[in-house]
């Protein structure tokens, strides 16, 4: 048998190699087989071009001809078909096709932002002072301006303050709204903000409704029309939700699909964001103010003492979303919270006023604030740990134990949250308004910005205290248990009063005479 071998090779070209497989040697050839792979690939291609791509596809085939002693594999013949026009959709339905277009920032300008034009007396009076110094003036007058409101507010009472959150997320809503009505240029859509404002009423309604139930049925359900409310008021509330729905869905226009449905998720976002976290506000004022006021002034001395510190001190960047954090005022603004909620702590669990839950009092047929105070507004003892007594004892001071309130512990833990935690709601809103090419949500309060810009970092602290309060300290009190037993038809609150007895009696802890 002969050691020469020979094998033939015929490229993609059409060209023919004959390679020697003993010495390696090649020699490149042509013949009648270029000619038959050329007749076979325009074959080929005559044979795809029947078939169409709606979407526009790279259409792309194999083919191997397989001859004596030969074998071609031809890749990638095909070409590229030109898209059907836009008037023609995926599905063949003739409707048109929507521009997928990214967010137009062109007239950010129409947006109102955060300055530090005041009134003309208080510009001319630091027209003189270098731009950091006037920022500091403007930003000092507003934070007291807006603090000695505050407390007049808690003065009015606990219902005056459920009015002012429930205004400032109304103002929160529409900040945001706006920005999404500008950003994705609405003014063709029909109903946006319309449907946006409903579904805002729609929300308030339930999550309001659910509140006002919870704590004040009682009252509630003494007239028939509001008895009706209470009774059905889940099932309006969805109602109405749906009514929102079904207008949103009639709302559509062709050629605005996808703006319309971003936008519809935009508005829910904001409502999860905005009128959920309001709510928990809402209901950590009702379980006693003091839930409500310590959170809300530690996020406020975070805030002020950060800027403090980094505006003297600061010189390590934080975070790049928001350039002017700094440690040094991070960590001054978390030491400085930390001794302020303490101190505020013991001066508010003083009254009765702030730590009892508002309730209405069915022996005096009146919203009330007085109760017996839980455990934790109760002064206890506790023993100090062992290396500190020894340490005490070093300098001679005989210290065993400590009196104080629990709420001042459970403060600690408020107070490193809105430290360490509460900031990154700021860095998340200096994210979403880099994200749309804006520097402040409005331009309500100067040097502050809009009330976004001042309200982010509440709305994170306030669903950490109720969730807090809810896994570590809240329980049924009496008081709202007979609430909801007044709330029942006379024949079962006499079938819950016969239970109970029987229970009592049963366990030796109540005994009737005959």
């Amino acid at each position: 048998m002969s050691d020469l071998r020979k094998r033939h090779i015929v490229e993609p070209d059409g060209t023919q190699i004959e390679s020697d497989t003993k010495d390696g040697t090649e020699q490149k050839v042509t013949g009648p087989v270029t000619a038959a792979i050329q007749n076979a690939h325009s074959e080929l291609q005559e044979d795809e071009k029947v078939t169409e791509n709606a979407a526009g596809k790279n259409i792309s085939g194999d083919s191997t001809i397989v001859g004596c002693d030969a074998t071609v594999h031809n890749t990638q013949a095909s070409d590229q078909l030109t898209a059907p026009p836009s008037s023609a959709t995926p599905g063949g339905d003739g409707e048109d096709v929507e521009e997928i277009s990214p967010p137009d920032f062109s007239d950010n300008a129409k947006l109102p932002q955060g300055s530090d034009k005041t009134t003309e007396a208080i510009d001319s009076a630091l027209k003189d002072l270098p731009p950091k110094w006037r920022n500091w003036v403007i930003r000092g007058i507003f934070t007291w301006l807006m603090i000695f409101s505050f407390v007049f507010i808690i003065y009015l009472g606990p219902l005056a303050l459920v009015v002012l959150i429930l205004l400032v997320q109304i103002k929160c809503f529409h900040e945001i709204i706006t920005i999404g009505y500008v950003v994705y240029k609405t003014h063709e859509l029909p109903w946006f903000r319309t449907l946006s404002w409903y579904f805002l009423v729609a929300s308030n309604y339930f999550f309001y409704g659910e509140s006002m139930i919870t704590y004040f049925g009682v009252l509630l359900s003494r007239t028939e029309l509001l008895k009706a409310f209470v009774t059905y008021h889940r099932f309006i509330s969805f109602s109405m939700y749906c009514g929102g729905f079904v207008g949103f869905v009639f709302s559509l226009v062709k050629k605005h699909y996808l703006k319309q449905f971003t936008l519809f998720g935009w508005t829910h976002v904001t409502l999860l964001i905005i009128v959920t976290q309001s709510h928990l506000i809402i209901q950590n004022i009702f379980d006693g103010i003091v839930w409500f006021l310590v959170p809300v002034s530690m996020i406020i001395c975070n805030d002020i003492m950060a800027y403090v510190f980094g505006f003297f001190f600061g010189k390590t960047p934080l975070i790049k979303l928001s350039p002017k954090k700094t440690w040094e005022g991070f960590i001054g603004g978390a030491i400085s919270t930390v001794i302020f909620g303490l101190l505020v702590s013991y001066v508010l669990v003083q009254f009765d006023s702030f730590v009892c839950p508002i309730e209405y009092n069915v022996a005096k047929d009146a919203l009330s604030t007085d109760c017996e105070r839980s455990a934790v507004f109760q002064l206890t003892q506790y023993a100090l740990p062992q290396f500190i007594v020894r340490l005490c004892a070093l300098v001679g001071v005989n210290w065993n134990s400590i009196t104080l309130y629990p709420f001042m512990l459970h403060s600690i833990s408020m107070s490193v949250f809105a430290s360490l935690i509460g900031p990154f709601g700021g860095f998340f809103a200096s994210g979403f308004k880099r994200a749309f090419k804006i520097k402040d949500f409005g331009d309500t309060i100067p040097g502050h910005g809009g009330f976004m810009d001042r309200f982010d970092c509440q709305l994170l602290m306030a669903t950490f205290v109720h969730v807090y309060q809810s896994s570590f300290i809240k329980t049924v009190g009496p008081q709202r248990l007979v609430q909801q037993i007044l709330s029942l038809k006379p024949d079962e609150q006499l079938q819950v009063f016969n239970m109970l007895n029987e229970s009592l009696s049963r366990r030796g802890l109540l005994t009737l005479n005959a």
